[in-house]
């Protein structure tokens, strides 16, 4: 009997992820019921230490759909990764929290981050959020495929969008 291997690169899981993440969302309208899931999806997937989303509602980040343990609700724009990322919109990824100036700590076991902005019509909607319990766990692959995962144009340059 011939086994299936489990992926073992990081991004050979991404690789994974991506189309288990299109059948989760592609028929489900429903914003927040999507950005769940694909919380739930990374945070299985890479046992990532917090994986969440924050909405933009006003001149805030407000806390969506997440996976780990109790996190800050508000956020203000330019305040902490979220708020850079917002406000620079582009994904920052982060090494060592400590050293990013104006980090929000909310919870004092993350180590690295990693924010990406959401974007629906050019527009920046919230922010894709993960910590890590460790230091240096997020890089380029992490960026490309979870900019894949979040802003997803599947098959022939035909848009497929979670919102």
């Amino acid at each position: 009997m011939i086994q299936k291997m489990k992926p073992t690169t990081k991004e050979e899981q991404y690789q994974s992820l991506l189309p288990q993440i299109h059948e989760l969302t592609k028929n489900e309208p429903d914003l927040i019921a999507n950005l769940a899931n694909i919380a739930a999806a990374l945070k299985q997937t890479f046992g990532f230490f917090w994986v969440g989303f924050y909405i933009i509602k006003g001149n805030e980040l407000v806390l969506g759909p997440f996976q780990g343990l109790v996190a800050c609700t508000r956020i203000p724009l330019g305040k902490g990764v979220c708020g850079a990322a917002r406000k620079e919109r582009r994904t920052i990824i982060v090494p060592d929290v400590e050293q990013f100036p104006g980090h929000i700590a909310c919870n004092s076991e993350s180590k690295s981050e990693i924010v990406v902005p959401l974007f629906s019509n050019g527009e920046i909607i919230g922010v894709l959020d993960i910590d890590s319990d460790r230091l240096n766990t997020f890089d380029q692959t992490d960026a490309e495929y979870l900019e894949k995962i979040i802003n997803c144009k599947i098959g022939n340059n035909s848009p497929h969008t979670i919102f």
